[in-house]
């Protein structure tokens, strides 16, 4: 395996606006949030930046739309795209929606074969299950940084979690050890379906070929960036596609704290979320 080079470059000096953008996919727990839900103001600082100058920062992410927007107030953007669900939801913004935001694609699946094949391999695991509205249905609460808003989640026995199309679906199985959990997802049938692992027991799913790259792709031709025009920046098994694809043509980059199997896809890595990773990036542009 080659070595990934090391995104720390020297940071542009020109304030004046871009006659060529770049498409800047962010992830967000992680990369542009610490792990206390804190963004330093280095990274404000960069983000603010390359936004004023006329890049594209969309935030790309795991979280529902719901836990997704509200990032915006703190960075002081309104780009016109946003990736949420890990690619199965797509934002445009748009000032007459309640948020300032309406969905402009949705990847929806039947999920009820995945979540009977979880459910017997992961004995005591919660599930929460998105619509294609963004109300999330569980059978216990979840954290609303990951899921819906509180107002936003509905508890439902296992059973009512079966009976329409998702966009999305969470299973958490708390007090299982990461290898054992790994172990049981591998015997699951989820050949119908695209999935992520956390470095928690946490299993994320959505519709077969949907992730974050494939999401991010659409915006990219919506925005009419090139490929080599394309920073990606994420740290968990829900950016390696992400960061593959952008790494093909343009740069993607691994926060230092990733896992080994997103150091080994990504073109570069930076410091961990602590040090400032995302900004010494940023301020390379």
């Amino acid at each position: 395996m080659d070595t990934p080079r090391s995104a720390l470059l020297e940071p542009t000096t020109s304030g004046l606006p871009v006659t060529e953008p770049w498409l800047i996919a962010l992830d967000i727990d992680g990369t542009l949030e610490r792990e206390d839900g804190a963004i330093s103001d280095a990274v404000l600082t960069q983000v603010r930046r390359l936004d004023a100058a006329g890049h594209h920062v969309v935030l790309t992410t795991g979280r529902s739309a719901a836990a997704t927007v509200p990032v915006l107030d703190r960075l002081a953007i309104t780009p016109r795209f946003l990736v949420c669900s890990n690619g199965a939801v797509t934002l445009h913004r748009d000032p007459q929606a309640p948020n300032g935001y309406r969905r402009c694609h949705v990847e929806s699946f039947d999920p009820a074969d995945a979540l009977r094949s979880i459910r017997r391999h992961l004995a005591g695991a919660r599930f929460a299950v998105e619509d294609e509205q963004g109300n999330y249905r569980c059978t216990e609460a979840f954290p609303a940084g990951t899921t819906g808003l509180d107002d936003q989640q509905t508890r439902v026995p296992f059973a009512a979690l079966l009976n329409r199309p998702a966009t999305r679906v969470v299973a958490f199985a708390p007090g299982h050890d990461m290898r054992e959990f790994v172990r049981a997802v591998a015997k699951m049938c989820l050949r119908e379906v695209s999935f992520a692992l956390a470095a928690t027991p946490w299993l994320d799913l959505a519709a077969a070929g949907v992730n974050k790259a494939t999401a991010a792709e659409r915006v990219r031709s919506d925005l009419r960036v090139t490929r080599a025009r394309v920073l990606a920046v994420g740290d968990g098994h829900n950016d390696l596609e992400l960061l593959a694809w952008a790494a093909e043509h343009g740069r993607g980059v691994a926060m230092g704290q990733s896992p080994a199997e997103l150091l080994a896809v990504a073109g570069e890595v930076t410091a961990p979320v602590l040090d400032d990773g995302l900004a010494q990036v940023l301020a390379t542009l």
